[in-house]
């Protein structure tokens, strides 16, 4: 792969190696498993399904992201991205596996609870988003249900994943709020959440920048009892 963004521009591949490097060396708090994930979290969000996404989806072989792991991925993220952008992500994963020979899916997946009633989402922000719009609350119990099954990707991953969405999409404040409160929820602290803004700006510097500026608010706010579920 850098021997291909090499032939298409010697100095960028440079500066990308560089950016790599300082991204994937200097960021301890997150593992190699789940910087991957959160680069295919940007590829979906992006759309950059070319060459990153492949390169991403090759490199998770290395660190133990299958292909029913990427799949969870794009069913948990496809209510925030949107559900066409996952698809096409979807369609582009099913190309790549067979135009590399990678292993597809196994066919491990979790129960749709499509057809029940309640929701996961902590009470506080279900009755708020219901006083919003009774229609789009049920909406929003209707996309937390279904994904309330999965177990092959970590709470810690999930949170994670949502809060790169949030700086990529700069929904920097009740989402993040719920997000960032997930993730410390789930045993995170606040420099691993801290490391997952700045490991999103690779995908866009300014965007990071100002999440960055969100997260300060909110993880001060955290101990006096501002961030809350």
């Amino acid at each position: 792969m850098e021997t291909m963004v090499s032939k298409l521009d010697p100095v960028f591949a440079e500066m990308s190696a560089a950016t790599n490097r300082n991204v994937w060396a200097e960021i301890p708090e997150l593992t190699a498993r789940e910087k991957v994930l959160l680069c295919v979290v940007a590829d979906v969000c992006q759309q950059t399904l070319g060459l990153p996404f492949e390169l991403h989806v090759t490199m998770g072989r290395e660190h133990g992201v299958d292909a029913d792991d990427l799949r969870e991925m794009l069913r948990f993220i496809s209510y925030d991205s949107g559900y066409p952008a996952a698809l096409a992500a979807l369609e582009r994963l099913t190309e790549i596996e067979h135009e590399r020979g990678l292993p597809g899916p196994t066919g491990r997946r979790h129960e749709v609870n499509a057809d029940g009633t309640g929701s996961p989402i902590p009470a506080p922000v279900r009755g708020a988003v219901h006083g919003l719009d009774g229609h789009f609350g049920g909406y929003m119990d209707l996309q937390s249900r279904m994904r309330a099954g999965m177990e092959l990707l970590s709470v810690r991953e999930r949170a994670f994943a949502t809060i790169t969405v949030d700086v990529l999409y700069q929904t920097l404040d009740e989402s993040l709020r719920v997000h960032v409160t997930r993730a410390l929820g789930a045993g995170a602290g606040p420099a691993d959440v801290r490391a997952v803004v700045r490991f999103s700006a690779q995908f866009g510097m300014t965007k990071a920048w100002r999440g960055l500026r969100a997260l300060d608010e909110l993880l001060t706010g955290a101990y006096t009892g501002s961030v809350h579920a």
